[in-house]
């Protein structure tokens, strides 16, 4: 089958576009729509200059994702004096799976001449995600843990790097199912801070606390057209699944979700449109709230509670 764009042969058939791309139209297909979230959502460094360049962190796992969002953004703007990029990579604890996507994010940053820092669970909470596994302390998921600890750690270097900007790897699937889930769930609230996290342009309505604007510019890009792009790109990615992980809930989304998308091409773009104006509103109304927020007492980050849920669970999993 020919590219819809030229001659030349397709690589993919984008069924929810009708669409088939050749190698050439398919990165210049995901490129687009990338610059056009960077853009969109207001992370342009209009402000900066380059005797004071604007610092985006972009968190680095070695996935697919997060290499693919790495490279398209020092692409963009490797030439931009206004901009300087910023690797941040996790490490967990998880012997064998973090060390060699390890290996995969030194090899993109090294390539690409890109600053590139490396945090760990041992050093920050004196935990490492192998133990929290084995003990489990309050009988959750080790993704419940591991997302809190990781959205600690990326907010946290994020402002000790000085940074402005804040970029994640999260793809078309990842957000949709999201939405899906928070719906399901009833969780008003909890669509709320999805907004909040980064779903929509970074303005005055949503600023809180000073927090650094945060954005996904995959949002818009299914996650087989990011794996085939890092493929025929020959980007350094680390393909295998976390050996912890255990999101059953989510896994059950995720077989809904494909097959929707088999059966009507353009539903995970369709519950994005209609999730991220009920998101906008629902931030609205939660953000109209007037709550008591403190300090934790431990580490001093904002929170509704005496302790925040970070402390809280490296309390539970010190505690074994």
């Amino acid at each position: 089958m020919d590219c819809t764009k030229c001659d030349r042969d397709a690589v993919m058939h984008a069924a929810y576009s009708g669409a088939h791309l050749c190698e050439g139209h398919l990165f210049e297909s995901v490129e687009r729509r990338v610059r056009r979230r960077v853009r969109e959502d207001g992370m342009l460094p209009d402000d900066a200059t380059p005797d004071d360049p604007d610092t985006w962190v972009v968190g680095l796992s070695g996935g697919k994702d997060s290499v693919v969002l790495t490279d398209i953004l020092h692409e963009t703007f490797a030439d931009d004096p206004r901009v300087e990029l910023v690797a941040l990579t996790i490490h967990e604890g998880i012997e064998g799976y973090r060390d060699e996507s390890l290996a995969a994010c030194e090899e993109l940053t090294d390539e690409r001449d890109i600053r590139h820092e490396v945090v760990t669970y041992a050093d920050e909470f004196d935990v490492e995600m192998d133990d929290v596994a084995e003990d489990d302390p309050l009988d959750m998921a080790p993704c419940a843990y591991c997302g809190v600890f990781r959205r600690d750690l990326l907010a946290r270097y994020a402002e000790q790097y000085d940074a402005d900007k804040l970029f994640t790897g999260h793809n078309l699937d990842d957000e949709a199912e999201t939405a899906l889930m928070n719906i399901f769930e009833g969780n008003v609230e909890q669509v709320a801070k999805h907004f909040d996290a980064s779903l929509g342009p970074f303005d005055e309505r949503t600023a809180k606390d000073d927090m650094i604007p945060r954005a996904k510019p995959l949002r818009d890009v299914p996650e087989k057209e990011v794996a085939l792009y890092a493929q025929l790109r020959d980007l350094p990615v680390h393909m295998e699944e976390c050996p912890h992980s255990s999101e059953a809930f989510r896994g059950e989304i995720q077989d809904v979700l494909l097959a929707l998308e088999e059966n009507h091409p353009g539903t995970r773009h369709s519950i994005m449109a209609g999730y991220e104006e009920l998101a906008s509103l629902a931030a609205d109304e939660y953000g109209d709230e007037d709550r008591a927020v403190g300090e934790c007492e431990a580490c001093g980050a904002p929170t509704t509670r005496e302790k925040c849920r970070k402390c809280a669970l490296v309390d539970a999993v010190n505690a074994v």
